[in-house]
């Protein structure tokens, strides 16, 4: 798994990728954390490669999510 740094910089990215979506809507925030964590296990651990690969996750999640 990832170290404490880590996994607090994957919640910072979740909560600000995931400003604009509500908490109840499940759906789309778990696509975001599930692609931000496969980027994460790749290696890319900057705010800048989450953050965009969460924003990218958020853009391309279907239409009934967003």
């Amino acid at each position: 798994m990832f170290d404490a740094a880590t996994t607090a910089l994957l919640r910072a990215v979740l909560d600000e990728v995931c400003e604009s979506v509500s908490h109840r809507e499940i759906g789309p925030r778990t696509h975001i954390a599930s692609k931000t964590v496969d980027a994460a296990t790749r290696g890319e651990v900057s705010l800048d490669e989450l953050g965009h690969g969460g924003r990218d996750a958020l853009s391309r999640a279907p239409m009934v999510w967003r």
